[in-house]
């Protein structure tokens, strides 16, 4: 069940993610869609900073997984990028579905795990907005977010 939502700016995609890891549990996967500057990392951050990491979260991408556990986060979280895979059996390496019983799960371009994604995912599509002409240039644009929600997420979506 698809539900939409118009993020303004930087600050509400953070708020966004301070609400989302108020419902977060181990064991929980969110998958971030959308395109380069989507917002992507923006909205993990959010997550991360609520969940009590203090210094700012930095892009996995070259890492492909920064892992985080209490007492740097209230609970043991993993912060995937997999933009640098190239055929979804290499996400097999990183032993995702191993961490998964006991730590959650941000996961940046979930498409590259091609249909090996868990049907249980949150998924959450950002989609940067048109501005209106007349706004200036370089101001922050709004993103749409798009929420398909699972069975194992309906009782707690939308976050409070």
């Amino acid at each position: 069940m698809p539900s939409d939502y118009v993020l303004a700016n930087e600050d509400e995609t953070l708020a966004l993610g301070t609400r989302i890891a108020s419902i977060l549990r181990p064991g929980d996967c969110v998958a971030l869609y959308g395109d380069l500057g989507a917002g992507k990392t923006t909205l993990a951050r959010g997550i991360l900073q609520a969940l009590g990491l203090e210094e700012e979260a930095p892009s996995p991408t070259f890492a492909i997984v920064q892992p985080y556990e209490p007492p740097e986060t209230r609970i043991p979280v993993w912060h995937i990028d997999l933009y640098r895979l190239e055929d979804p059996a290499e996400a097999d390496e990183l032993g995702l579905d191993e961490a998964r019983r006991d730590t959650a799960m941000l996961i940046e371009w979930p498409e590259r795990l091609g249909p090996g994604l868990w049907p249980d995912a949150l998924k959450l599509r950002l989609t940067v907005l048109p501005q209106p002409v007349g706004d200036t240039v370089g101001q922050s644009a709004a993103r749409r977010l798009t929420a398909t929600v699972p069975q194992a997420w309906e009782e707690r979506w939308p976050p409070a």
